[in-house]
């Protein structure tokens, strides 16, 4: 009986302090920290920040790679809808350096037509890819016009849904 009472003891003991030892969730969410941080350099090779933003109007931060068929593919289906995201800044952003590369993705879709849509690298900085945990692309952020974030998707949604979620804001 006394070797049961002790292993108890025990095991209550090592459950107490694993308890104290255990990581508290985080308080701050993505919604909380607003807009990331983001430094680009963009295929006109100039940095923009998120204080070259207009205020009050909602941002789309796309985190893509130039040469991902998911990207592509959403961005086929997204050029006959642009119109639905005039008033949206969207924030396009990628790891890749070759700004060669990323002027042609950024061709490719017409991309100049559309003054709201900027385009361009953060360089291995991945200020982006860590704001977000990215670890599949194209990943997608919406914020309101207040910078709160709205929704995120880890996949690419549908083209419709991307402009029903526009539309309610």
């Amino acid at each position: 009986m006394k070797l049961m009472n002790k292993l108890i003891l025990f095991f209550g003991l090592v459950t107490i302090a694993a308890s104290s030892c255990a990581q508290t969730p985080q308080t701050t969410s993505k919604a909380d920290q607003g807009i990331p941080p983001y430094h680009i350099l963009t295929t006109d090779s100039v940095y923009v920040t998120p204080a070259n933003l207009k205020k009050n109007m909602a941002v789309m931060v796309i985190y893509f790679s130039p040469d991902c068929s998911h990207c592509q593919h959403l961005m086929y289906e997204l050029k006959p809808k642009m119109g639905a995201f005039k008033n949206t800044q969207v924030i396009m952003v990628t790891f890749v350096q070759q700004i060669k590369a990323i002027q042609v993705f950024a061709r490719d879709f017409d991309l100049k037509k559309y003054p709201n849509f900027t385009v361009g690298t953060e360089g291995y900085t991945y200020v982006v890819q860590k704001y977000f945990d990215v670890h599949t692309t194209p990943y997608i952020a919406l914020y309101d016009k207040n910078r709160k974030l709205v929704k995120a998707w880890d996949k690419a949604p549908t083209v419709d849904t991307l402009v029903s979620e526009v539309r309610k804001m």
